[in-house]
C-alpha cells in the first residue's frame, strides 16, 4: 500500500482509526491487529485481532516505526496493534521541555 501524510486510515478488525503524520515514499504494509489497513469509508466485517497483535492503541497517542520512517496518530482506540512490514510500531515518546536554569 503506498501512503501518504494526511491520509486517514482504519483498521479492519476492530475501532482502531489513524492519520498519517510521516512517512517517506514507497509501498509499505501497514497492518493493525494482523489485518492490512483500510480506507475510512471501506466496508469491511468487523472482527477480532490475531492473537499477538492485539496489544491495543491509545487514543490521541503518536505510534513511530523504529527509524521514524513512518509515524501515525491515533484518532480513534482500539484492541489491535500497529505493524508495517510485520514490525511492530511503538509509542513516540514526548520530547522533554530544556531547564529553565
Amino acid at each position: 500500500m503506498h501512503i501518504k501524510v494526511g491520509e486517514r486510515l482504519r483498521s479492519a478488525v476492530d475501532t482502531t482509526e489513524i492519520v498519517i503524520i510521516r512517512a517517506e515514499p514507497g509501498d509499505v504494509a501497514l497492518t493493525c491487529g494482523g489485518q492490512a489497513m483500510v480506507a475510512p469509508d471501506a466496508s469491511v466485517p468487523v472482527g477480532s485481532p490475531v492473537s499477538g497483535q492485539d496489544t491495543g492503541t491509545a487514543l490521541g497517542k503518536r505510534y513511530t516505526t523504529v527509524d521514524a520512517a513512518i509515524e501515525v496518530l491515533c484518532t480513534k482506540a482500539g484492541q489491535g496493534s500497529l505493524s508495517v512490514d510485520g514490525v511492530a510500531m511503538t509509542l513516540k515518546q514526548p520530547r522533554g521541555l530544556p531547564a529553565s536554569d
